[in-house]
């Protein structure tokens, strides 16, 4: 039985299958979901053909480490900004052989939240190797841990499904 909803896995089915019709590839840059993104791609048969790594890069250290998110951008910005999110893609595509890479950052709860960065925001964005780079800021609400990341992984998978067509 798989651990994702069958939203998740049709979703993650249908990339799976037009990423390997295009002969394309991606990659993943996950916080706040710890590998749930690239989990749900890797649930479906035939996903080593499209799937060609995930960072989990939950800490800032390894967001600098991994990915080439710079120090200065987590100081100013911090680790749930728009600015890391887009170079945690850039990073993940580029350290990688994917076509196109999905990076997510954000606060899933149930603390850690603020009144200028609540629980359930969260960062995506999503970078082609043709340059083409879109940023989403969500704002799921407390609406309970599992919630965020599964609304997130939806959201990711849709960005990465978007970018399929530019």
């Amino acid at each position: 039985m798989s651990p994702f909803p069958p939203d998740i896995l049709t979703a993650a089915e249908a990339i799976i299958r037009d990423f390997t019709a295009a002969g394309l590839m991606v990659s993943t840059a996950e916080s706040c979901t710890g590998g749930q993104i690239s989990g749900a791609l890797t649930e479906i048969s035939g996903s080593s053909a499209v799937v060609d790594r995930g960072f989990v890069t939950y800490t800032n250290s390894a967001k600098t480490e991994l990915l080439g998110v710079q120090a200065e951008t987590l100081l100013r910005f911090g680790a749930v900004a728009e600015e890391t999110a887009r170079q945690m893609a850039h990073g993940a595509l580029f350290r990688s052989r994917a076509d196109i890479a999905v990076a997510v950052t954000g606060i899933a709860g149930p603390g850690g939240g603020s009144a200028e960065k609540p629980v359930g925001l969260v960062h995506l964005a999503a970078k082609s190797r043709a340059g083409v780079l879109i940023h989403r800021k969500m704002l799921y609400g407390d609406i309970g841990r599992s919630e965020v990341r599964l609304a997130t992984v939806r959201t990711a998978l849709e960005m990465v499904r978007l970018l399929l067509t530019h």
